[in-house]
């Protein structure tokens, strides 16, 4: 059983930082890629930033050089810093995750999502 949880979601006025953590838990032996998406209501679901195994991050147009996704390989963790925050980053931000178990396998996981609201 694998668990991704994330944290980190809240209410911030426009121009302020937030930063959202994913847990990865359970039988967890490595996460591979990770990524942050988000969504909000009516749209689908947006990937804004992600990172593969060696490190390397990409990132969604909107948010280049305002967002930075990371990883703790030892603490099976995933951040998302998000700074000069705006109204149209209000979303619901889900944290996306590549897993190999310690039974041998390889899935994909979703956590079940954090509330970002960017308002004044």
């Amino acid at each position: 059983q694998v668990q991704l949880v994330e944290s980190g979601g809240g209410l911030v006025q426009p121009g302020g930082s937030l930063r959202l953590s994913c847990a990865a838990s359970g039988s967890v032996f490595s996460i591979n890629a990770a990524g942050w998406y988000r969504q909000t209501p009516g749209k689908e679901r947006e990937l804004v930033a992600g990172i593969t195994n060696d490190g390397t991050t990409h990132y969604a147009d909107s948010v280049k050089g305002r967002f930075t996704i990371s990883r703790d390989n030892a603490k099976k963790m995933v951040y998302l810093q998000m700074n000069s925050l705006k109204p149209e980053d209000t979303a619901v931000y889900y944290c996306n995750s590549e897993i190999r178990t310690t039974f041998g396998s390889t899935y994909i996981y979703w956590g079940q999502g954090t509330q970002v609201i960017v308002s004044s």
